[in-house]
């Protein structure tokens, strides 16, 4: 036999291995900054915008309906679409707050 037994074998490591330790702890907090972080940023965003909803502002809806806030409730909001038509959709279907008067200017 050309290789004997003894080095066809690894030594035994020293310790528990800190150097992986501190890689998946890293790993762990490049994933909170890059991923976990902006996503919570952009839902207290997006609450903070449904918190501040009054009648009359212009909004667009996630189905991508542009309406006109007509009443407010607890968790439903009326929307005029058109003249003398309204829907109901739940307050965390609106996604977008637009400028005062863009609809007129559509």
């Amino acid at each position: 036999m050309l290789i004997s037994p003894a080095f066809a074998q690894g030594t035994p490591s020293a310790g528990p291995g800190y150097e992986q330790f501190f890689i998946i702890i890293g790993m762990f907090a490049l994933l909170y900054f890059l991923m976990i972080r902006p996503q919570m940023k952009r839902a207290k965003e997006t609450r903070q915008m449904i918190d501040a909803l009054q009648k009359g502002d212009e909004v667009i809806t996630s189905g991508g309906v542009l309406g006109k806030i007509i009443k407010i409730g607890e968790v439903y909001v009326s929307v005029e679409i058109a003249p003398n038509l309204e829907v109901q959709v739940q307050r965390s279907a609106i996604q977008t707050m637009l400028p005062k008067g863009t609809i007129k200017s559509i």
